[in-house]
């Protein structure tokens, strides 16, 4: 294949188009069984089909197609946003029946995962027969087998994740089979987790450790990869939503089969301890760490670098060591214009960029104060009054602007909250500064230079999206795109430590692992943080204290990337979460006086259980009896 068509095809892994645009751009997806025949004559064409396996992938980095982003209480915008109107339906508890948003079962709106499962079938089929592509290797043959089968494993769990107990589509219903085979069940959770963690055994087996040909081949999943993301099924598996839900007691087939567990099994921590903890080592034996920001050409303070770590961990372009699987360039560009602030570089009437999308208030109170602690812990620093004005000294300049007048929620923070947030008069950091003493800076306040657009309605901006590299003109953006991280290293310590806690308590090991995030952001460890600055200082002793401190420690570690979405969800805590408030300050103001006052856009509505599992569309029921609605649907 030459070289330059090769790199192309898979520089679109991870793109997550739709069959049809599959189609458009690589004329690859077969429209019936003369040509999927033909799929597996050579080994060119057979890697075409691999790709469209990896089409399916979920365009993860956008707002539009990701609900995790806006559908939560981490990011807003209004509702008549561009088109984010699927997004921001969710937090306001308008999912239906008729038309369900982020329909992953059908495919609208984002990928048929049936359809790309069945892809995967097909693939694993044919080249499993060695009598098809005669020209490929054994290795190279077993190794593609093994990237649909995490495919597939991956596929699955994104159903699982969203409607729980799902069919099983082991292998695909020949189109001649009776109609009655067709007429498929729901799985219980406990098999669906099951069949998805021995796929992605299976997958691991086959699998690299690392991808050599960094020129054509990033992207592509490795075992590394196949051993964290079995893991991350497990915890799902193993956490409150799907693991002795009494709220599930009823939730069952027409035959009387129980599709979710309502018993508490601990063993389930146990078994996702134990599959973290394999991932970590494979990872570690492969030179997989938390990414640290490696300096510049310019002198930068300890500050400046320690923010840097922080962000480049997720939006770094270099495919940086802390990336378990990234998904090839795309849609972060879109991300970045969306999310990016407007410096004082004369660029407030810039309209290449619009940030009308930002972190809500409450993001603020996810992070630690300098001390480690959450805000309303610490014993040494008072945050009663988070919107009391103070102005800013020779100490605070490397986080805000010296002589701003700022409010006390943004003072005496953690890094990564200077990392991930920005605000008026906060400073914000780019390359193109070339220097830690003339950084830039946001004036979010009416008339300040950094209006004239559209910008965040709750006037903060979300810093951790955007490439280090990304440049303002005065009418134009210079974009450096980043894989998007599905998984990172911090998560997998965060998900050992939290499965580990719940088996056998707060031990020393789920302390190391913390601690080992908690020093790359700044921080003392959780034992010398809660013993001196907490006002419950023997929080971190008990089972119950650490699993709280682990939660936001995810909350902050891992803030706007998506995570806290499905977290609140498996974690059983949503119906608590997202019934508030979504606040911000009063961004038409230009007296600092009125502009922190905390204003109320609009309210959240999460009805529990109904919104913990999405709905299966009600055409869906009706074309086969054998499947259950979820409860509340």
């Amino acid at each position: 294949m030459n070289i330059n068509i090769k790199r192309n095809l898979w520089l679109l892994l991870a793109i997550g188009f739709s069959t049809s645009s599959c189609k458009k751009f690589l004329d690859i997806v077969p429209d019936n069984l003369p040509q999927i025949k033909n799929a597996f004559t050579i080994r060119q064409e057979a890697e075409k089909y691999l790709v469209t396996c990896y089409s399916y992938l979920p365009l993860e980095s956008s707002t539009v197609s990701n609900p995790a982003f806006l559908g939560g209480d981490e990011m807003s915008t209004p509702l008549s946003s561009r088109y984010n109107d699927y997004a921001m339906n969710l937090p306001r508890g308008n999912q239906n029946v008729v038309n369900p948003y982020f329909n992953y079962w059908d495919g609208i709106g984002v990928p048929s995962m049936f359809n790309a499962i069945r892809d995967c079938n097909v693939f694993i089929e044919n080249m499993s027969d060695l009598g098809k592509v005669p020209d490929i290797g054994l290795d190279e043959r077993s190794r593609w087998i093994g990237e649909a089968m995490f495919l597939k494993a991956y596929y699955h769990f994104l159903l699982l994740r969203a409607y729980g107990p799902i069919p099983i589509t082991d292998i695909n219903i020949p189109v001649d089979a009776p109609a009655d085979q067709f007429r498929v069940k729901r799985r219980p959770v406990d098999e669906v987790v099951n069949y998805i963690a021995a796929l992605y055994d299976s997958a691991a087996a086959r699998l690299p450790n690392v991808v050599f040909d960094r020129i054509n081949e990033l992207g592509r999943v490795t075992r590394p990869a196949a051993l964290a993301m079995k893991a991350k099924a497990l915890v799902l598996g193993a956490s409150p939503l799907f693991n002795g839900n009494s709220d599930y007691v009823n939730f069952k087939n027409n035959d009387g089969a129980l599709l979710v567990s309502t018993a508490f099994d601990a063993a389930k921590w146990k078994r996702a301890a134990t599959a973290c903890k394999e991932a970590i080592l494979a990872c570690e034996q492969n030179n997989i760490k938390l990414y640290t920001y490696p300096g510049a050409n310019f002198p930068l303070t300890d500050s400046i670098k320690r923010q840097l770590s922080i962000r480049a961990s997720v939006t770094d372009d270099d495919w940086n060591e802390e990336l378990i699987w990234g998904q090839s360039v795309n849609g972060t560009t879109t991300l970045q214009r969306i999310t990016a602030g407007h410096f004082d570089l004369n660029n407030g009437g810039n309209t290449t960029a619009i940030a009308d999308q930002g972190p809500t208030y409450k993001v603020t109170q996810f992070f630690y104060s300098s001390n480690g602690v959450p805000i309303n812990e610490d014993k040494i620093l008072n945050f009663s009054n988070p919107s009391s004005l103070k102005i800013a000294g020779d100490a605070d300049r490397f986080y805000i602007t010296k002589g701003y007048t700022s409010a006390r929620i943004n003072f005496d923070r953690e890094p990564r909250y200077y990392a991930s947030l920005g605000f008026d008069g906060g400073i914000w950091y780019q390359l193109s500064s070339l220097s830690d003493q003339t950084t830039l800076r946001l004036e979010t306040r009416s008339g300040g230079k950094s209006t004239g657009t559209p910008l965040p309605m709750t006037a903060y901006f979300a810093k951790k999206f955007t490439n280090l590299k990304f440049t303002w003109g005065t009418n134009t953006t210079s974009v450096v795109q980043y894989p998007w991280p599905t998984m990172r290293l911090a998560d997998l310590y965060l998900l050992y430590a939290e499965a580990l806690n719940e088996s056998d308590g707060p031990v020393d090991e789920v302390h190391a692992y913390l601690d080992l995030i908690r020093a790359r952001a700044g921080l003392k460890t959780v034992k010398e943080s809660w013993s001196n600055y907490s006002s419950n200082p023997t929080k971190y002793t008990t089972k119950e204290g650490m699993r709280s401190i682990i939660r936001q420690e995810r909350s902050a570690e891992l803030a706007l990337e998506g995570s806290r979405f499905w977290d609140l969800r498996r974690w059983k805590t949503a119906a608590t979460e997202l019934n508030g408030n979504v606040q911000g300050w009063d961004g038409t103001q230009s007296d600092p006086a009125l502009y922190y006052r905390l204003t109320t856009y609009w309210a959240q509505r999460f009805v529990s259980p109904r919104d913990y599992l999405w709905p299966i569309s009600e055409n869906n029921l009706l074309v086969n009896e054998n499947l259950v609605q979820n409860p509340g649907w």
